[in-house]
């Protein structure tokens, strides 16, 4: 269910960063480009964090926990990206 809800963040924040970056396209050109990068380095941390919390106070190894990481991190990031390539 943790996961669930991590990938449903994940891809709330990615809407949410994605318009506003095409918000903004009028004013400032790149801000779709700047928009998908900020989403990608914040969701790696939060990511991140979230296998750190998962090894050290969740007892799971990390071997146990890099499947959840790379599946939290990877979707919503290759998902901003082909948004980004296809539609920005």
């Amino acid at each position: 269910m943790r996961t669930a809800l991590f990938l449903v963040s994940g891809f709330l924040l990615m809407g949410g960063l994605l318009l506003l970056g095409k918000l903004f396209t009028a004013q400032y050109p790149e801000a779709p480009r700047v928009a998908t990068l900020t989403f990608v380095v914040v969701w790696f941390v939060v990511a991140a964090v979230n296998m750190w919390l998962g090894v050290a106070r969740a007892g799971y190894s990390v071997a146990d926990e890099l499947p959840i990481f790379l599946l939290i991190f990877v979707a919503p990031a290759a998902l901003a990206g082909v948004i980004k390539w296809q539609l920005l």
